[in-house]
């Protein structure tokens, strides 16, 4: 790894150049085109299967006859280079591949929609771009607007795909990448990955995520680029997470491009043929890489934003060490930068930027002068402000999570990022993630959703998990742990923090009562409820343990039954377990008080009444 690219101008009392967050691992692969890829390989594999998707096997020669069938149809409409075309095919068919490689051959850019988006994601997506025709299921053409491109082959300089990400704004933005900035990626993690035993003909690469994520490029050349097969499979069967795994086994696939999230709900011997497992898109935690980190197969933590060309950087997991994003692709340069836009020294934290050969463009020029504006400091006349904060080792970079992801609660601003990695950490943990949510009497609250791993040796201990997070974490950051089922994801994978669940049902933070609860403690765990946003079923439940603090203190008396004592303290709440509670029949069976006089109190210290 080269520490400097190049010396800045920095004061004799800053760090030395060599002593500053700046990565470059080596020079970039030589420039040409995805199609120059695709048929080098086919050059040499004529004969091997190239795409299966269940009930069609081309090999390399079938696949570019069906290819140029596409290209001549899309030539016939006129559709040239520095066209776009719209993608919109059902998941886990052959046709959906063929159409993209099709558009490529006819010069133009591809623009996918995921099949199962609605309407008017289609139509703001294809209409952003400029599309001019969009290739359907069955062949199908449709013509949207006049095609101005020219005939020919596409050189290194002319889009090869547009994919949009969502926006800050809500309107989804557009990031055009090169022929040249792909086959970089390509030919870079050729140089990365199984480099002793590279993919060949006879491997079998998982095709399962959506073309409209960037991330199915790796996919598609991981295959096309060494020979092996693509294997697509179903949206539809892939959204179920689990049952994927059986499905790995049968169609014997050997690469895995994924989520954390997906890879967590896979039993071990789904696994059991990868020979190379990817990991991007989000954090990975450190359980779920010591089990699959095993002998026999490489796997690998990889970084990298849209507008940087799918991957970044990666690191290879062991199981044993943190768990790292790593150096940087060859041709890709990576620095950590302070809010100056300066280098951090090694070993401090910072925004990560991005500079090199994979840099994208936004289809928008504003939003691209202003997230790929130059980085003085390195004299870089084009870098893109990630918006990730990392730390700086020389190992490789350990990501902390969102600069955006910053929230408030309580009037502190807290990283879920970092509530994300705490939570990630934890023995049989499968995958994680915190949200903030808010409660019926308007409280914060800061919400860890746990899903437990099914495999390994040390099952999820909430008990255990509260007091590590509180030994990890300032106590504004230890998160309320709830046990979910499953990770609501994305159409890129990603867990979908909108749609985790709430309020939380019973039993996601505590275990329910067996005997149930009486008419007052069901009045109480009522009110609980609305101030927590957490069903209550155990008598024995604690209001601390469920997230209940000052602010939610303050708010009981607003949730309270008209008469009630305006300032009782929950820690002084008399439970079904407690001394205190009465247990003659005719107490558990009272109604919630009504018509208690209200007095003033002067606070817990000077109250004598126990209110």
């Amino acid at each position: 790894m080269t520490i400097a690219i190049d010396k800045p101008a920095i004061p004799a009392d800053d760090p030395a150049p060599s002593d500053l967050a700046v990565y470059r691992t080596g020079p970039a692969p030589r420039p040409r085109t995805l199609l120059d890829i695709l048929h080098a390989t086919a050059a040499r594999h004529r004969d091997a299967a190239a795409l299966d998707d269940g009930s069609t096997v081309l090999t390399y020669r079938g696949l570019l006859a069906e290819v140029d069938a596409v290209r001549a149809k899309l030539a016939a409409e006129g559709v040239g280079v520095g066209d776009r075309v719209g993608i919109r095919i059902a998941s886990g068919t052959a046709e959906l591949y063929i159409a993209i490689l099709g558009t490529l051959a006819a010069g133009a850019a591809y623009v996918p929609v995921d099949a199962d988006d609605p309407d008017e994601r289609a139509q703001l997506v294809f209409g952003e771009a400029g599309v001019c025709v969009v290739l359907g299921d069955g062949g199908a053409i449709e013509r949207l607007a006049d095609s101005t491109g020219t005939p020919g082959a596409p050189g290194v300089d002319d889009d090869a795909w547009i994919i949009f990400t969502s926006g800050s704004t809500g309107k989804p933005k557009g990031v055009a990448v090169t022929h040249g900035n792909a086959a970089a990626f390509v030919d870079a993690e050729a140089q990365l990955f199984l480099t002793d035993e590279p993919l060949a003909p006879g491997d079998r690469v998982l095709a399962g995520l959506s073309v409209a994520f960037d991330a199915s490029c790796e996919e598609m050349w991981l295959a096309w680029r060494h020979g092996a097969c693509l294997v697509p499979a179903p949206r539809a069967l892939v959204r179920t997470g689990v049952d994927l795994g059986p499905w790995l086994l049968e169609r014997r696939i050997t690469a895995v491009s994924t989520v954390p999230t997906l890879a967590a709900l896979w039993p071990a011997e789904a696994l059991e043929d990868i020979r190379l497992l990817i990991f991007g898109g989000e954090a990975c935690p450190p359980e779920l890489a010591a089990r699959v980190a095993v002998e026999g197969r490489e796997a690998w933590n990889t970084y990298g934003p849209t507008e940087a060309t799918v991957v970044a950087c990666g690191a290879q997991l062991t199981g044993e060490e943190q768990v790292r994003i790593g150096l940087p692709l060859h041709g890709w340069e990576l620095a950590v930068v302070d809010d100056d836009g300066r280098p951090v020294p090694m070993g401090s934290s910072g925004e990560l930027v991005i500079g090199g050969v994979g840099l994208a463009r936004y289809l928008d020029p504003d939003k691209d002068a202003e997230k790929f504006a130059p980085l003085p400091s390195l004299g870089w006349e084009r870098a893109y402000r990630s918006g990730d904060l990392v730390r700086a080792d020389p190992e490789g970079l350990v990501f902390l999570g969102r600069a955006d992801e910053q929230v408030k609660l309580g009037g502190r601003r807290i990283e879920l990022g970092e509530v994300d990695a705490a939570l990630q950490a934890l023995p049989g943990v499968a995958g994680a993630a915190a949200a903030v949510r808010r409660t019926d009497a308007g409280n914060q609250m800061l919400v860890g959703y746990v899903l437990p791993s099914e495999a390994g040796d040390e099952p999820f201990d909430r008990d255990a998990a509260v007091e590590r997070l509180r030994e990890q974490l300032p106590a504004a950051l230890v998160p309320l742990l709830a046990v979910v089922d499953d990770l609501p994801v994305r159409t890129s994978g990603k867990v979908d923090r909108a749609a985790l669940p709430w309020p939380l049902p019973a039993g996601a933070t505590d275990g329910a009562d067996e005997d149930g609860l009486t008419e007052t403690e069901q009045w109480l765990a009522d009110g609980w409820t609305s101030i927590l946003g957490v069903t209550v079923a155990d008598a024995k439940a604690d209001f601390f343990r469920l997230g209940g603090g000052s602010s939610p203190r303050r708010s009981s008396s607003r949730a309270s039954a008209p008469g009630t004592p305006t300032c009782r303290s929950p820690t002084s709440t008399p439970t079904r377990s407690s001394p205190t509670w009465p247990r003659n029949s005719t107490a558990s069976r009272a109604p919630a008080p009504a018509a208690v006089r209200s007095r003033p109190c002067r606070g817990r210290r000077a109250c004598s009444s126990r209110c």
